[in-house]
């Protein structure tokens, strides 16, 4: 590679983050081959990732009004998250002004000098978490904007199976697995009064950060890693250090992953009948269409496109129907939960289907809270 290529290289990179990247500075030599292709090759790493799709809707929703506002720009603008960490001069912690649209997260995110040393973050839940190191930047976006404190706060006071207008789903947001990581300690879930939850999921020494077991790239898992350890299985979802019966369908011989997705179908079945015999209106949820929860206007069970639209939103909540949807909803929105904090998911989804379980028949079954 010729300096001239390198520094042509150098401009795309800059551009497509958003900002000229100090760290990119040319080598002493330009024979210096070594550092060019390294840069080269995660360059071509990051452009195949979920970070730089610039087709993505995470980069792409605000771009009829011209600019991602500050309540989104943190994460949806390289520029608004430069912002927010302060390594554009300003104040740190808040976005000072709307960001650029389809500015994807590039090398600036992570490699400046104000993202090498940041320590610490701060949850939905208020809740700062200190000694992050590497994964700092990782937790800042994916916290989501949401906490089981805010599920508290609007139900407090409102008798639990009662409909109030004054309720709305809560929604966790997106890519939540820093939050769950953290999990009753940063209280990402719902948190029921009396019962108790699993930390801050501590894996092993030297997989115990986002980049130790995600390429800092390519964002994928590096699943050798997990399987050189985890002998015996060929999928990372087969994996279980847990040997209870969570989701009570008699075989534990399943990967943890199978446990979770059982019992947060039970939770969703709970749901669906809650939302008619007691809330009044069958309930569905619709992946991928916010706000998520729409009404079961034919009451087939299923949400259509036809019904998948905001008019047609659930409304009529209690408090007790939206604590489970909610933590239904947490556990969709980190389908790695399995790996970052399988207890944390498993207790949540328990807990919710024991509360639905007050008020409606649950199919008989002995499940274990881990």
């Amino acid at each position: 590679m010729t300096l001239g290529q390198f520094r042509l290289l150098r401009l795309v990179a800059a551009l497509l983050a958003g900002v000229m990247i100090a760290s990119l500075a040319p080598p002493a030599s330009a024979t210096d081959e070594f550092d060019m292709e390294a840069l080269a090759k995660a360059i071509d790493t990051w452009l195949a990732s979920p970070h730089a799709d610039h087709n993505s809707r995470s980069f792409t929703y605000w771009n009829e009004r011209g600019s991602v506002p500050e309540n989104c720009a943190a994460c949806h603008s390289e520029p608004g998250f430069l912002d927010y960490i302060g390594a554009d001069g300003s104040e740190a912690g808040v976005v000072n002004h709307p960001a650029a649209i389809n500015a994807v997260i590039g090398c600036a995110a992570c490699h400046t000098a104000t993202a090498h040393a940041l320590e610490s973050a701060e949850l939905p839940s208020g809740v700062a978490v200190h000694g992050l190191g590497m994964n700092a930047t990782c937790t800042i976006c994916h916290s989501g904007r949401a906490s089981g404190d805010a599920v508290r706060d609007a139900t407090e006071g409102l008798g639990e199976d009662t409909v109030s207008a004054d309720l709305q789903f809560i929604n966790i947001h997106y890519g939540v697995a820093a939050a769950v990581m953290h999990g009753g300690d940063g209280r990402a879930g719902f948190h029921y009064q009396g019962k108790s939850y699993a930390g801050q999921f501590r894996h092993v020494p030297g997989a115990d950060t986002c980049i130790a077991c995600h390429d800092a790239h390519t964002t994928q898992v590096q699943e050798e890693g997990c399987l050189s350890c985890h002998r015996g299985v060929q999928d990372v979802r087969d994996i279980r250090t847990r040997h209870q019966d969570f989701d009570g369908d008699g075989d534990n011989s399943k990967g943890i992953h199978a446990e979770i997705i059982g019992l947060q179908d039970q939770l969703y079945t709970a749901i669906q009948s809650y939302a008619v015999s007691v809330a009044g209106t069958p309930i569905g949820y619709a992946s991928g269409r916010n706000p998520y929860f729409f009404i079961d206007t034919d009451g087939d069970g299923q949400i259509d496109d036809s019904e998948a639209v905001r008019d047609n939103r659930y409304q009529s909540w209690t408090p007790r129907l939206l604590k489970a949807a909610y933590n239904y909803q947490v556990v969709k929105k980190d389908p790695g939960g399995y790996v970052h904090n399988p207890a944390y998911l498993l207790q949540l989804l328990y807990d919710s289907l024991e509360s639905l379980a007050e008020q409606v028949e649950v199919e008989a079954r002995s499940r274990h809270r881990p």
